[in-house]
């Protein structure tokens, strides 16, 4: 990590980041402007509590300890330089092991047709590794041909040899997905880890 980028990220995080847009209809998005980063995961991946941290407040995305509770997906404008979209969570509906039609339409909807949507972090609970139904949605994302990378969320509650062995496995699985980028990060909310790190790879994109 170069140290310049590194700051610069964390002037970008540490600057004025406001709530814009929200919607469940893909026909009423916001117009397309700046370069777009989406948070996908599925439900009580702990996605709000990154967005979060990764921003340096504490409810810009709004936290629910209902899970599925989240039906639209909402913009949050980040220094006039860089839009973060929270997307509803999925795979609450009795463990399904396939996507919901209503979620899979309107996420497909946005992620195929945003042109303005440059990468796409993919939120992996650590504690149980990349599930079945987080690779139905990887298979979309690679469909769709739009950047991902994973996001390894709670990783402080693992052990040190159980952390590094979902992440060789995260590594292995990403290799196998034409979408997906080789950059994986292993972040915690709560301890603060690896979100400079992640920070650093999003500003990039502006």
């Amino acid at each position: 990590m170069r140290g310049a980028d590194a700051e610069f990220a964390r002037k970008l995080f540490a600057g004025p980041c406001d709530f814009f847009w929200g919607t469940g209809d893909i026909n009423s998005l916001p117009p397309q402007s700046l370069p777009e980063v989406a948070f996908v995961g599925r439900s009580n991946v702990g996605k709000s509590s990154l967005i979060n941290a990764v921003t340096n407040r504490k409810g810009l995305a709004r936290v629910s300890h209902t899970p599925g509770r989240t039906r639209e997906i909402n913009f949050f404008n980040l220094s006039g330089k860089l839009v973060l979209c929270d997307l509803p969570g999925y795979g609450y509906a009795k463990a399904s092991k396939t996507l919901a039609a209503e979620w899979q339409t309107l996420i497909f909807a946005y992620l195929s047709g945003r042109a303005t949507l440059k990468r796409v972090a993919l939120l992996i609970d650590s504690r149980r590794g990349v599930m079945d139904i987080d690779l139905a949605v990887m298979e979309l994302l690679d469909r769709a041909a739009v950047s991902y990378g994973l996001v390894l969320t709670k990783i402080d509650e693992l052990k040190p040899a159980e952390a590094e062995e979902t992440l060789a496995a995260s590594a292995t699985e990403a290799r196998r997905h034409t979408a997906a980028l080789e950059e994986i990060h292993a972040t915690s909310s709560r301890d603060g880890i690896g979100l400079t790190e992640l920070r650093t790879s999003l500003a990039q994109l502006t």
